[in-house]
């Protein structure tokens, strides 16, 4: 298994991946897939290959074959360009179990560690995904609030719990 940040080439296997992820993984996601498949072939290959170099999308790989992403977009603004958002994290269900979800993660850590100026890392998991919850727990991630009802699926509202990173003391920890 690989870690490796995708590229333009990708960009279809990554559609292909996401497209099943929303299907499958509905609640951990914000959009539908019925939503996402409307997006342009052009959509998908920006959010690779974005040239404002605030978005970066790696990927885990069973050989040649896409199997997990995730995503960390920073903020352009100059009051909070010492944030990133981390999103998009998914790892196809035949591939789980097999440390990737952690190897993706610490992948965007560490690039969050290396970027100038960074200094917070959030992100947002549906509450009561607690594989997840943990992983990032484990990471160093700290929960900082709770979103009642912030999306809608059919079985009801999710909750979302937001969490952070601070760069500094996870830096003092590697």
């Amino acid at each position: 298994m690989q870690i490796s940040p995708l590229t333009a080439a990708h960009a279809m296997a990554y559609k292909a991946l996401m497209l099943h992820a929303y299907e499958h993984a509905a609640d951990s996601f914000t959009s539908t897939p019925q939503e996402r498949a409307l997006e342009a072939d052009s959509w998908w290959l920006r959010r690779i290959d974005n040239p404002s170099g605030l978005t970066w999308v790696w990927g885990a790989f069973a050989d040649a074959e896409l199997v997990g992403t995730v995503t960390v977009e920073y903020a352009a603004k100059t009051k909070t360009r010492h944030k990133g958002l981390i999103m998009a994290m998914f790892v196809h269900e035949n591939f789980r179990a097999q440390g990737l979800a952690r190897k993706l993660m610490r992948a965007a850590v560490e690039h969050g560690l290396a970027r100038q100026g960074l200094r917070v890392l959030q992100l947002e998991v549906t509450q009561g995904n607690a594989p997840a919850e943990k992983l990032y727990q484990s990471l160093g991630f700290v929960p900082f609030g709770v979103e009642p009802m912030a999306v809608w699926t059919p079985d009801g509202y999710r909750s979302k719990v937001h969490m952070w990173l601070d760069l500094a003391l996870a830096k003092d920890q590697a």
